[in-house]
């Protein structure tokens, strides 16, 4: 098998509502698809959802990254050697991993397709059966995170992540109306997104949160700050996870080294694909620290390849791949059983893709194929 035609979408996921963040407000999430094709038939989707704050990658960059430099490589090659085609990205461009992890995850529905098994399968095997479907607050005015907090339990969410960031004295108080709300209902974990910068303002907040039981607290410190992680965690005792000081193999050697970090957050467009998130989450078990994956607000494609890695792998003890409940539109069909998703065993990613609304959401698109 030998991929010999690639097609590239440039599309734009329309969300329910805002997307409200530390560092931005999404309208909608750019994405782009990648459709991989074989001299057998057999049609492989992966995607890429960049993101500029986090991976240095822009939609418009990844899309011609792909389309002039990743693309044109992988043409003539055999998906199913996988760390080749790895090594053949890696040689070409530094980084760039979301535009890698398109090209990784479309290998891999490609090779489970093939096969005729999941993508879990060929990871591992699965470990777990399912898992409970935590349920992201956007940053809002306490009251009304409160409100969507109350909301959600009754649709039987039991867990939130609440997004915060922007002031400490004002986070404090979106953190304990959306505690109060919840009560003993529902677990609450804090994603900071880098917003309080400092190890002094995140001890500050901390304390202030004494009486609040926080499941963990994620990402409180800029992204480079790995020493600032390991200082909070030497001065308290809340549960600290990185996400955006983590993208791969190299900076988790420092977060072992230096104690910084309870728990990891790995997603597949930050550390390039599948393949490196495996490698992630087995590097992570050698040194006892759980993981989570979590996402960029990707389609069914992307979330779909990040439940495959959560299912197969016994340190990965929580998920957080919820775009697909944000869109009005979605261009596949990975299905939810609120509050919990359980994978189908289904070769491939277990994904269908619907064709029309995938042309209907593309910007622009080009196709490149084997000469």
């Amino acid at each position: 098998m030998k991929i010999t035609g690639i097609t590239i979408y440039a599309i734009r996921l329309p969300l329910k509502q805002p997307f409200v963040i530390s560092y931005h407000t999404y309208k909608d999430m750019p994405s782009i698809i990648v459709k991989l094709e074989t001299d057998e038939g057999v049609v492989g989707y992966g995607e890429a959802v960049p993101d500029e704050h986090v991976t240095g990658e822009t939609w418009e960059g990844t899309y011609q990254v792909i389309k002039h430099t990743l693309g044109p490589a992988i043409l003539g090659i055999n998906p199913m050697e996988i760390e080749k085609v790895h090594e053949i990205m890696d040689k070409l461009i530094y980084q760039a991993p979301a535009a890698k992890a398109a090209i990784d995850i479309a290998c891999y529905d490609l090779i489970g397709k093939k096969l005729q098994v999941p993508v879990y399968q060929l990871i591992g095997g699965r470990y777990h059966e399912q898992f409970p479907i935590t349920h992201v607050l956007s940053i809002g005015e306490p009251e009304k995170m409160a409100t969507e907090a109350m909301e959600q339990v009754s649709k039987g969410y039991t867990s939130f992540k609440i997004k915060v960031g922007r002031d400490v004295n004002g986070d404090v108080a979106r953190i304990k109306a959306v505690a109060d709300s919840v009560k003993d209902k529902a677990v609450i974990r804090v994603d900071v997104n880098q917003g309080w910068q400092t190890a002094a303002a995140t001890l500050k907040g901390i304390k202030a949160l004494e009486t609040v039981d926080i499941d963990w607290l994620e990402q409180p410190v800029r992204a480079d700050d790995i020493d600032g992680m390991a200082f909070i965690r030497s001065h308290s005792t809340v549960s600290l996870m990185i996400d955006e000081g983590l993208k791969g193999a190299r900076e988790l050697k420092e977060i072992i080294q230096k104690n910084a970090c309870d728990r990891i957050n790995i997603k597949l467009m930050k550390c390039g694909g599948i393949l490196p998130a495996v490698k992630l989450a087995y590097q992570a078990e050698l040194a006892g620290i759980e993981c989570q994956v979590g996402s960029m607000v990707e389609s069914s494609i992307a979330s779909s390849a990040g439940f495959h890695v959560s299912f197969s792998k016994k340190n990965i003890t929580s998920v957080e791949l919820t775009g697909p409940l944000k869109f009005t539109k979605d261009i596949g069909d990975l299905h939810y059983d609120i509050p919990h998703i359980s994978l189908k065993d289904q070769p491939g990613l277990g994904v269908n893709i619907d064709e029309e609304i995938l042309k209907e959401l593309t910007v622009f698109e080009d196709v490149l194929k084997e000469s």
